[in-house]
């Protein structure tokens, strides 16, 4: 069992939701990221998605592309972001994922990839623009090594192509909210809940809910049906926000701890 089936296990005893918290690595600086994501499981975050700067991320909204930018200015790379977990892993267990595109995968080395990320602690990794179909290799070789596979299922999957992201998907499955990018928004469709359920039918495995959620009341209501809450933008524009500010991990560290509040119904 890996961190993030027994985080999921040790959830489902105490009937809780799950929340998990979206920062870019090296956004601000590697030891601000180090910071925060100690800060957000310190808070209440479940797990923690550490995106990996690229150039073109195509899933990705205005915030987080800024973040992307400012993280590859301060030189990010796989290699300084592997080292950075080797870090926190001296600190905290709490299930860590990758979230990146196939390209800077591909150029690293699929394999050394894989291999990097479980010597590293990464647990899971999400490869935002690699659909199931083209993924055999990396889930060949992750499966055996543990390293959970989580795939995207968007608003516009016919039930035959979620059925497809369900079977590959390990550690859970990653039910993208809106069409289109990242991003904050004020509301969400009421057809999402009907979605979850749909999903959740077709598999036992856990279902999160990521894209636009920006708030607890919103992160409360997701947290109603699925079984757990993703949210990044929102946090990431506190960063962006507050650069220059001393008290940016704290400042981070407080809203999230009241969306763990709300997502956790404490």
């Amino acid at each position: 069992m890996n961190r993030i089936e027994n985080k999921w296990s040790q959830l489902r005893r105490k009937g809780l939701k799950a929340f998990i918290a979206f920062v870019t690595a090296g956004d601000p600086s590697f030891e601000d990221t180090y910071k925060l994501v100690l800060e957000m499981e310190k808070q209440g975050a479940d797990i923690i998605e550490l995106g990996v700067p690229f150039s073109d991320p195509i899933a990705d909204g205005p915030v987080i592309q800024a973040s992307s930018q400012r993280a590859l200015k301060n030189g990010a790379n796989l290699n300084k972001i592997f080292g950075l977990v080797k870090k926190l892993r001296q600190k905290t267990e709490i299930p860590l994922v990758f979230l990146t595109y196939y390209n800077p995968v591909f150029h690293y080395g699929i394999k050394k990839f894989a291999d990097d990320c479980i010597e590293s602690g990464i647990d899971g990794v999400i490869i935002a623009d690699l659909p199931p179909e083209e993924a055999k290799e990396i889930k060949t070789i992750s499966s055996n090594k543990s390293l959970d596979t989580i795939f995207l299922a968007a608003p516009t999957s016919s039930a035959e192509r979620l059925h497809k992201v369900a079977e590959a998907s390990t550690g859970f499955i990653y039910c993208v909210s809106v069409a289109g990018v990242t991003g904050v928004r004020n509301s969400l469709a009421m057809s999402l809940k009907k979605r979850v359920e749909d999903i959740k039918k077709m598999t036992n495995k856990p279902v999160a809910v990521g894209f636009g959620i920006s708030n607890a009341k919103t992160a409360k209501w997701v947290a109603s049906f699925a079984d757990g809450v993703i949210i990044g933008s929102a946090i990431v524009k506190i960063v962006q926000d507050n650069l220059a500010d001393k008290n940016l991990v704290k400042k981070v560290g407080n809203f999230t701890g009241n969306l763990a509040s709300s997502i956790h119904g404490i």
